[in-house]
């Protein structure tokens, strides 16, 4: 057996943002009213509804279903705060202090983006799997795999959750529909809306929802500019660049390639199932082998 050497854990203090769409933190379920069902504001369906709907295939049934479930929600209020009371749907949003838009929000029956998210998923799969704000969404353990920005929109589907903002302070969130378009619960001020997709500023990219826990643990990476690769050794292919620290997802570890960086010396290198790649466990915080985290088969 090698031997393995254990450096100590680094510990990083990772800010933790509770972002919802153009606001600070997200409303808690005590705070919120209680939810009423979200009620589109007409009976008769507009253009807009018209167009929003699953339009592309290849996605599985529960992130056809969110989308579907996300579409009746056409016309329904934007509320900063929306959506998070006890349970999946509509409630009356709050006062955000940094947008005057907002300050009608408490007589509004709505969502804010992670409040559409968590009920469209709701509806989808009879469960609660979402609840939260943008940014624990996007690291949900329900997340099966990832789409980077730098991988452009050709890989998207139907139902996969489009983030804006940083890798651990997502602040913006909205459910992919397909054909270049988006539906979103957008800022105060507004009704949700289907939108052309964007991919400037600050879009993070995506990822994809299942409706089963996903498999691995989560741990997370230290250092700046740290890439990881398509198999376990430093001269296969670049895979995923990660600018600084961040909230991954380990399926197994081995070893294999030694990599000597930042004075340390190890063998053992991680695989990321959501980025489809390999990074050495140098840049993951803990020990050289990984406690709880099984070897690669």
């Amino acid at each position: 057996m090698r031997s393995i050497l254990t450096r100590a854990k680094r510990s990083a203090v990772i800010a933790g943002i509770l972002a919802v769409c153009a606001a600070g933190a997200v409303a808690s379920p005590a705070a919120a009213a209680a939810p009423a069902p979200a009620v589109a504001v007409s009976a008769r369906p507009t253009q807009a509804e018209a167009a929003c709907g699953v339009l592309a295939t290849g996605a599985s049934a529960a992130a056809e279903a969110a989308v579907r479930a996300a579409c009746t929600q056409i016309g329904v209020w934007y509320t900063w705060g929306g959506g998070h009371g006890p349970q999946p749907g509509a409630t009356y949003g709050q006062v955000d202090p940094t947008d005057p838009a907002s300050e009608h929000d408490p007589e509004r029956i709505g969502f804010d983006c992670s409040g559409l998210v968590r009920y469209a998923y709701a509806q989808a799969t009879g469960q609660d799997i979402l609840a939260g704000n943008a940014n624990s969404q996007y690291h949900s353990p329900r997340v099966t795999s990832r789409i980077p920005a730098s991988q452009g929109t050709g890989a998207l589907l139907p139902g996969d959750l489009l983030a804006w903002g940083g890798d651990n302070s997502i602040h913006h969130i909205a459910l992919y529909l397909g054909a270049g378009k988006m539906v979103q619960a957008k800022q105060s001020g507004t009704h949700v809306m289907v939108s052309n997709l964007t991919t400037g500023g600050d879009y993070n990219g995506a990822v994809r929802i299942s409706a089963s826990p996903g498999q691995g643990t989560n741990f997370s990476t230290w250092g700046t500019d740290v890439w990881t690769h398509t198999e376990p050794s430093t001269t296969s292919p670049r895979a995923v660049k990660f600018p600084g620290p961040t909230r991954v997802r380990i399926s197994c570890q081995k070893h294999a390639q030694w990599v000597d960086a930042e004075g340390y010396h190890n063998d053992a290198w991680s695989y990321l199932p959501d980025y489809q790649a390999w990074i050495t466990n140098i840049y993951i915080q803990g020990p050289a082998w990984l406690d709880g985290v099984p070897t690669c088969q």
